[in-house]
């Protein structure tokens, strides 16, 4: 197993922008914002040669009330799960009492702590640093994280302290990737609390309480899962701060990295618009969807026939992936959800072979036979696979580029019936078969032209007769 290191500090301290320092990434938010982090985030990095594992925790700021004791108890569940615990610290804010807090906690628990003294640029380090020398943690490594100053020997400092390397066992093996995605507070984070078995991200009522997407690795009946919790997106014209637009750009990159979309819904509010604009990006990306309804136990058997005769209504053209009524709080009928996500990634990963493509294709011409375009029919000669998640299918045939959207649509129904998929799109690609002769001159021999002229002198002499 890869050793744990936690970053934990105040808010603002630069405790992410280490991160991505360590992981040569950009993979956790960074902004000139306090308390922009808020879950745990884990991050493989490299340091000088050896593979460890870095964590990014929320800003502890001494205050029990309200999301700040959520985030708080994240922050100490890294701690207590780390091998080295990096105290980063504030030179141009000085020591505070928040940090001498933080310290005396660090010290009871008996961790291998260091003490990063971060945002020593434009002063004199041995003296911005000096006050945090009181801490009695060792010594002091001065960085700069925004700039990489220092970091460095930070690193090699981290190394002479790591425990020796355990054999790594399952770090390299594949995991199903699942993203959960909605608007915000509809209960993305207590799902993933829920089917984890943990509270394991921060689950609070308000609304964009995620603001990052957290990936977390687990083992489910021997096999191997990664869980994406994202930030819930809003419509655009609502969207002013700038923390939020790149919660956004995160939750659309986990959706084209996940394998299959849990799309969660409220129930209580029905299906509405943002809710089909999310659903366009995931099969727009070609990912297995499931969609589910949260919140179902608090709803009156009329309002549920509502709902569900909206659902009937509105997502005909998902009528491929399942749909689940749960409560996410409560864990009704959330099992369910690992069959549904099964289901999706073994249909988009199948192998699917150019003989069982090309007989299905036949069967359906002979059924519904290709429109005729300038008098000619078009002909779909043969098709084989092209990709999978999401399976592409390529059909080869004459005049292909006219081939109609709703025949399009018959193939992929068809294609999809016949295989048995389900909860992942298909796309079909034509290609037009090249005619050799497309290019050539169609120029007149002479032996064509003589006949022609023969034949117009003939002509001219019966009418003259």
């Amino acid at each position: 197993m890869l050793p744990v290191i936690a970053l934990v500090g105040r808010p603002n301290v630069g405790k992410s922008t280490l991160f991505n320092q360590f992981t040569r990434s950009r993979d956790a938010l960074v902004a000139d914002f306090s308390g922009l982090t808020r879950d745990r985030k884990y991050g493989e990095a490299n340091l000088l040669g050896r593979k460890c594992m870095i964590v990014d925790t929320g800003g502890l700021s001494g205050e029990d009330e309200g999301i700040d004791s959520v985030m708080a108890s994240q922050s100490l569940a890294a701690i207590d799960e780390a091998d080295l615990v990096l105290f980063v610290v504030d030179c141009r804010a000085g020591l505070t009492s928040t940090d001498q807090m933080i310290a005396n906690h660090l010290r009871k628990q008996s961790k291998k702590v260091l003490v990063v003294a971060n945002k020593i640029d434009g002063n004199n380090h041995d003296v911005v640093v000096a006050p945090f020398y009181e801490l009695a943690l060792g010594e002091l490594h001065p960085t700069t994280a925004t700039h990489g100053r220092g970091v460095r020997s930070l690193m090699q400092a981290i190394l002479d302290v790591l425990p020796e390397p355990v054999e790594a066992d399952d770090d390299d093996i594949d995991s199903l990737k699942i993203a959960v995605v909605g608007r915000p507070n509809v209960g993305k984070s207590t799902l993933v609390n829920r089917m984890l078995g943990e509270d394991r991200v921060v689950v609070y009522d308000m609304p964009g309480t995620t603001r990052d997407s957290i990936y977390i690795h687990y083992q489910r009946n021997e096999k191997n899962y990664t869980i994406i919790d994202t930030a819930g997106v809003r419509r655009r014209k609502n969207i002013s701060l700038a923390v939020e637009k790149f919660s956004i750009v995160k939750t659309l990159q986990a959706i084209s990295d996940a394998n299959v979309v849990i799309l969660l819904m409220d129930a209580q509010e029905g299906i509405v618009e943002q809710d089909l604009h999310l659903l366009g990006q995931v099969i727009e990306a070609g990912r297995g969807v499931v969609l589910a309804l949260n919140k179902w136990d608090g709803l009156d058997s009329e309002h549920k026939d509502y709902i569900k005769n909206e659902l009937l209504r509105r997502l005909q053209f998902v009528d491929f992936a399942d749909m689940h009524f749960i409560s996410a709080l409560h864990g009704t009928n959330v099992g369910h959800l690992y069959e549904s996500v099964e289901k999706a990634y073994s249909s988009a990963t199948d192998k699917l072979s150019t003989n069982q493509l090309t007989r299905i294709l036949e069967d359906a011409v002979s059924v519904h036979q290709p429109p005729l375009v300038n008098g000619r029919r078009i002909k779909l000669r043969y098709a084989h696979a092209g990709g999978h998640n999401p399976p592409i299918i390529v059909i080869h045939g004459n005049q292909t580029d006219s081939v109609p959207s709703h025949y399009r649509r018959y193939l992929e129904k068809t294609f999809r019936r016949v295989l048995d998929l389900h909860g992942t799109p298909v796309r079909i690609e034509f290609k037009t078969t090249d005619n050799p002769y497309a290019n050539k001159n169609k120029k007149k021999t002479f032996k064509r032209t003589d006949k022609k002229a023969l034949l117009q002198k003939r002509t001219q002499k019966q009418k003259k007769k």
